[in-house]
């Protein structure tokens, strides 16, 4: 567990939030082993833009002895683990979310798919063990892309699209720009999220403010500590419940455009602990740099009206990476502020 000193604790600013919020009594969950998978995605999708993954495939080894390692490096001194930083995208970085002025009571690791070049960034922190760093990244990251395009294919089958591959083909790219970050929240006294997971009403800290992910989906798997919250429909945010043996699945912006907003690219954001670390581990399925993104016309009915004008993966980045983490960041690709 980190302890925070005092002076720790300032370059972590405390944002509060006033909200209530509640626990959702049925979070939609798909096993991947079942044969409603594919339908239960598509309802899911629909409705909350976010499911969770039981029977998913990845091993417990292979999440276990990476999150372990994540530990291991959280837990160095502050000087050691800024040798991986700063985060120029990628890298070690705290606090500072973005280029935009986004603040959080956060460290993360942000990676490529590229181990040589996560490597090199690393090398400097973890010394001696970057190979074992290399082998555990690269085993638990091509695991979590494969389930990450099986998800996709069901999710093609489930609209009853043709080409079963429409949407994982954008992932299994040999340029598709996919990452993956860890994100430790260290203990935050300030916090009244506690660790019987319940009492989350009142003045909380913000570890990672709330945002929708630019990309096709994110998995995300963390360790047991409470956290993490989703808003609905209906603008309630709720807390869903932690699990570390199963996948967490987020509709990112890209999908929502690809299915001319049948979709819904969830709000999501995350609580500190006042007692226990979170450790999360999301792997993003983004498409090429060069791939153009617009509503696919198999999924368009009669004369539908397109929500979206098509863009590429690069502008959509760019345009992204030039706003704040809440901003409604498909606003500009809207085609009724084109009219």
């Amino acid at each position: 567990m980190v302890v925070l000193s005092k002076s720790t604790r300032e370059q972590y600013p405390c944002l509060r939030n006033l909200k209530q919020t509640t626990f959702i009594p049925e979070i939609p969950i798909v096993d991947l082993s079942k044969p409603d998978a594919k339908n239960i995605i598509v309802k899911a999708c629909e409705e909350f833009g976010f499911f969770k993954v039981v029977n998913h495939g990845v091993s417990m080894e292979s999440i276990s002895s990476l999150e372990s390692e994540a530990d291991k490096f959280f837990s160095m001194a502050f000087d050691q683990k800024e040798k991986a930083g700063p985060a120029n995208p990628f890298g070690y970085g705290n606090k500072k979310i973005g280029q935009n002025g986004d603040i959080g009571w956060v460290e993360y690791l942000l990676l490529t798919n590229n181990q040589d070049f996560n490597s090199f960034k690393l090398s400097p922190a973890f010394g001696k063990d970057s190979e074992k760093l290399r082998c555990l990244l690269s085993d638990y990251m091509s695991s979590v892309k494969k389930l990450g395009c099986e998800i996709l294919e069901f999710m093609a089958e489930g609209l009853n699209i043709e080409e079963k591959n429409v949407l994982s083909k954008l992932v299994n790219d040999k340029d598709s720009d996919c990452i993956f970050r860890l994100n430790h929240y260290p203990p935050c006294p300030e916090s009244r999220l506690n660790n019987n997971d319940n009492d989350n009403d009142g003045e909380n800290v913000i570890g990672f403010g709330e945002h929708t992910d630019p990309q096709i989906i994110s998995l995300l798997r963390s360790n047991n500590t409470c956290g993490f919250q989703i808003c609905l429909k209906d603008k309630t945010w709720i807390s869903v419940p932690s699990d570390h043996t199963s996948f967490f699945v987020n509709v990112g912006d890209s999908l929502q455009v690809m299915t001319n907003g049948r979709f819904k690219s969830v709000r999501h954001r995350v609580l500190t602990n006042g007692f226990k670390p979170r450790l999360s581990m999301i792997y993003f399925c983004g498409p090429p740099l060069v791939e153009k993104i617009a509503p696919l016309p198999c999924l368009l009915k009669g004369n539908e009206i397109l929500l979206y004008r098509e863009f590429t993966w690069f502008e959509y980045q760019k345009s992204a990476y030039a706003t704040r983490l809440s901003d409604n960041r498909l606003a500009h690709f809207e085609t009724i502020n084109d009219s």
